[in-house]
């Protein structure tokens, strides 16, 4: 079982093909096997890493709640380039992982050939009723346990676009997050969900960033669609595509379209074919007949 020991805890990762690595980085209700459709198809091509956060078995699971946070998730995404020597890649995560690509991006822009940033923004909007789901959340962990959560967590309003059209899916997701560790997930939302900066917060940093960049949302993924149109507009390499009549769980939910979305970023990145926008105008006339 390959394992890198990183930043004083154990990272377990997968590699599946050859070529140009890209790193997939999964959301807080899944995990490395969440990504078995993109692997599948993307193995044909490049050299994919999977991996499990801290939190995650079989990474470790630090008991001390100030072993959580986006920053050390970001530290660990690094460490993890840095132990299998990956100069750059391209970065994709969904949610929770979305995140942390983000603001691995921010910070480490030079180890980014792309990042892709799906289902991100959670917490941004209705914030008090975000932390109120938190609390919800952490509690039912620690007092009740991994699969009660599930019952309800995976059923929310954002996976049920998921539940309709892939009932097998779903209950492979499903079971997949009920067998994760209660306390594991319970620090991770304490301590990274809660505690990370809102999309919002990020306006000036986004301004800045020239990594070519793809947002991914669901329509029904009311959490991050008013994130995913702010992060089009804030981040100057940035490009919005938007599945219809779609949840959260993006990549589980509509593989194909997911993939080939992604694929057509990858290759335009590839190709120098990816812009960086200039200062816009919300004139109708160009600068040279405005009187």
């Amino acid at each position: 079982m390959p394992v890198a020991r990183i930043n004083q805890v154990d990272i377990f990762y997968e590699i599946t093909g050859e070529g140009f690595p890209v790193v997939w980085c999964h959301e807080f209700a899944g995990d490395y096997r969440s990504w078995e459709p993109q692997v599948r198809h993307f193995s044909r091509l490049y050299r994919n890493v999977t991996f499990n956060w801290r939190g995650y078995p079989p990474s470790s699971v630090p008991t001390d709640p100030q072993a959580y946070s986006q920053e050390l998730l970001v530290a660990d995404l690094l460490g993890l380039l840095d132990h299998l020597g990956i100069e750059q890649a391209h970065l994709v995560g969904l949610s929770m992982g979305g995140s942390a690509v983000l603001s691995f991006a921010l910070q480490h822009p030079e180890r980014c050939t792309s990042i892709v940033a799906a289902g991100t923004g959670s917490g941004t909007t209705q914030r008090e009723r975000f932390e109120r789901d938190v609390q919800h959340v952490v509690s039912a962990l620690l007092h009740q346990g991994m699969e009660a959560l599930a019952a309800f967590y995976t059923r929310g309003p954002s996976r049920q676009p998921f539940l309709r059209k892939d009932p097998k899916g779903w209950q492979e997701f499903h079971a997949q997050f009920a067998a994760h560790s209660a306390l594991g997930s319970a620090l991770t939302m304490q301590g990274v969900q809660l505690r990370r900066p809102t999309i919002f917060a990020l306006k000036e940093q986004l301004n800045q960033l020239r990594v070519p960049t793809l947002v991914l949302v669901g329509d029904e993924d009311e959490a991050c669609l008013e994130p995913g149109v702010f992060m089009k507009r804030e981040i100057p390499s940035a490009g919005l595509a938007i599945l219809s009549q779609s949840g959260h769980t993006l990549n589980l939910e509509e593989p194909q379209a997911f993939n080939q979305v992604v694929q057509q970023f990858f290759h335009l990145v590839e190709a120098g074919k990816w812009p960086v926008r200039q200062e816009v105008t919300t004139s109708l006339l160009p600068e040279a007949t405005r009187a």
